[in-house]
């Protein structure tokens, strides 16, 4: 960011904001019984809600990957409980009208030569829609392919207000 008088990033494109990417909180758990039950039970009686979720595992641990509706609350939530945790910024994307939507996103982004490194659907419809969240390998690249190609994001803003 230039605060010199250049050009830099308005503050409307801060996170918790309507900023294009959502965030992604990775947290590292013991495999075994009960420790994702441990992390959910985390957000009992808050406002945050889990809006997405991916589960890798190996023989010592697993990595599980949220999206949150709160994820400044979140992150809160996650540090006070002592976990070690990644953030990350992925692009939401609600999946476009008729067949092989999923298509019609990989084909756009393919053609931008990004990468997609991970993918898991949202557990809710922010506006009625199915979305996918995506990690892509040049995000700024990805975020302006799928806006130029009218594609609808989904921001952080649009999974709060989810009810």
């Amino acid at each position: 960011m230039n605060i010199e008088g250049g050009s830099g990033t308005g503050f409307s494109t801060m996170r918790g904001r309507d900023y294009p990417s959502i965030r992604q909180f990775t947290v590292f758990l013991e495999n075994r019984v009960g420790q994702l039950l441990e992390v959910v039970r985390r957000f009992e009686g808050s406002k945050v809600r889990i809006v997405a979720l991916s589960i890798s595992d190996s023989a010592e641990c697993a990595f599980v990957r949220f999206l949150l509706s709160h994820p400044e609350e979140g992150r809160e939530i996650l540090e006070r409980a002592g976990l070690a945790i990644i953030e990350s910024d992925l692009i939401g994307v609600e999946l476009p009208e008729g067949p092989q939507p999923l298509l019609k996103v990989c084909t756009a982004l393919l053609q931008a030569e990004v990468n997609i490194v991970q993918a898991y659907p949202l557990l809710v419809r922010p506006h009625g829609r199915p979305a996918v969240a995506l990690m892509v390998d040049n995000i700024e690249m990805g975020l302006e392919t799928l806006e130029t190609g009218n594609f609808s994001m989904i921001t952080e803003r649009d999974l709060a207000s989810e009810e």
